[in-house]
């Protein structure tokens, strides 16, 4: 992979004062979506949980072609697999689909069973925050969905940032949009959505650590529900 532009903090903080500025959501997204595909060409990837295919379908339509990761921790709904196959059976995009380097059943052999129930922080860095740093080795820049209304966490979430951790540019297309900006993409362009949303789960993750939520309740509180715990690792 190749890159004109060498990926620095400074690069990453002056798009963000250029995009942040941006208005309408839509229009701030693809922006900063073109920006990263031109910019970084093929060393540049966003990624996917497949809660829905939004931030996918905007970058195909900013990038054709652009790399979408997803993370298969082999831990997921089978309804989160199935939007995943939908996403990338309808989109001019390139699936990368990135497993751990062990199984399930080679961790539970090793680690003991359950271990996201008695570690969840190290089955997350096992199944999602090693293989995701490999997968992203080879790129400058990525992109995920993250959003500033998702939890108290993420409301200071940029749209263009410095990933310290990988020595990366990070974009953030959605950050700024609502509920309300998603819903309306999704309804205009028909977007793939994963069918367990229709059931109460606000935001998904992987089947043994991931409840259902109730009206009015934070999006992020069926994830390790009860441990205190809120993120992966991922985006930190």
């Amino acid at each position: 992979m190749t890159t004109a532009i060498a990926a620095t903090p400074e690069l990453a903080a002056e798009a963000d004062a250029r995009f942040e500025g941006i208005a309408d959501p839509v229009e701030q997204a693809l922006a900063v979506l073109t920006w990263a595909g031109e910019t970084f060409g093929d060393s540049f990837a966003v990624t996917s949980s497949m809660a829905d295919g939004l931030l996918a379908h905007l970058a195909s339509r900013a990038v054709p072609g652009v790399n979408v990761v997803f993370l298969d921790t082999g831990y997921h709904f089978a309804e989160t697999i199935g939007t995943r196959d939908w996403v990338s059976g309808v989109m001019p995009l390139t699936l990368v689909n990135v497993t751990a380097p062990q199984t399930v059943a080679e961790q539970d052999a090793e680690y003991g069973p359950r271990l996201h129930e008695r570690d969840p922080d190290l089955c997350c860095s096992l199944r999602k925050v090693q293989p995701l740093a490999e997968a992203l080795a080879g790129y400058a820049a990525w992109g995920s969905g993250v959003r500033r209304d998702e939890s108290p966490t993420r409301t200071g979430t940029r749209v263009v940032d410095w990933d310290a951790k990988r020595g990366m540019v990070k974009v953030n297309p959605l950050a700024a949009w609502t509920d309300a900006d998603v819903d309306a993409y999704i309804a205009e362009h028909q977007v793939p959505v994963n069918p367990l949303q229709e059931i109460g789960y606000a935001s998904i993750g992987c089947a043994p650590c991931t409840r259902p939520v109730a009206p009015g309740e934070d999006p992020r509180a069926g994830r390790w529900a009860g441990r205190g715990k809120t993120e992966c690792g991922l985006h930190t």
